[in-house]
């Protein structure tokens, strides 16, 4: 895409802390985050969320409220029983509910609705058919065994003697997760330019990041004299 995130529409499924996380990182870089979701629908503002109704929406899910509670504070929003919200204009996607909670249908409904990027925030949240169906229509995935890297930077972190997360700062502590994503995207990119795969390609993340965890997991092997 070569964009940035501001003034993006995006939509995200789920309300958990997954979904919650995302939709509070999505606000500084200005993009217009427009839904979240519960087992029995979805919310929808167009205006977008703010950090004030992103606030009311933790308070929400804190006492254990349903989703259509919003509306009371925001009128002109909309709660969309049974649904999911891929129907939805947007230009970026982020499943954060559940694993392969996009099938082929609502693979379909992400390539109608205009959506370019689709970023993996649930445990590999797309089906294969569903991929293969994003693929084909030019929406990049961003595969969950990529952008899962900031957890996995996380229990680095919490595991090392050196670092005691009690004495860093929150800015330090981000620094260090976004350094994890930012080398992770990068050996992902370079794994899939050596091999042939063009950045163009809608397929060169999700090639990539399989190339690269290969890769690794391969020399670890060799390093334990498994191979």
């Amino acid at each position: 895409m070569n964009k940035e995130l501001k003034g993006l529409r995006c939509v995200i499924s789920g309300s958990g802390k997954i979904a919650m996380h995302v939709l509070e990182k999505l606000l500084p870089c200005g993009a217009i985050p427009i839904t979240v979701s519960d087992s029995k629908g979805y919310l929808l503002d167009e205006d977008g969320f703010d950090y004030m109704k992103y606030s009311l929406l933790r308070d929400i899910k804190a006492q254990q409220k349903s989703l259509k509670e919003y509306l009371k504070s925001y009128p002109h929003a909309k709660y969309i029983d049974d649904a999911k919200p891929w129907s939805q204009r947007c230009d970026v996607a982020f499943p954060c509910a559940s694993h392969n909670e996009i099938d082929q249908g609502e693979a379909v409904a992400i390539s109608n609705s205009g959506c370019r990027v689709l970023v993996e925030c649930s445990n590999m949240s797309c089906t294969v058919q569903a991929v293969d169906i994003l693929r084909k229509a030019k929406v990049i995935v961003a595969p969950a065994k990529a952008t899962a890297a900031g957890g996995v930077a996380l229990g680095e972190i919490e595991l090392n003697p050196e670092f005691n997360l009690m004495q860093l700062s929150v800015e330090d502590f981000e620094n260090r997760i976004q350094d994890a994503i930012k080398q992770t995207y990068e050996r992902s990119v370079k794994a899939a330019q050596d091999y042939g795969i063009m950045k163009e390609s809608p397929e060169f993340l999700v090639h990539g990041a399989n190339i690269c965890a290969f890769l690794n997991i391969a020399q670890a092997m060799t390093d334990q004299g498994c191979v």
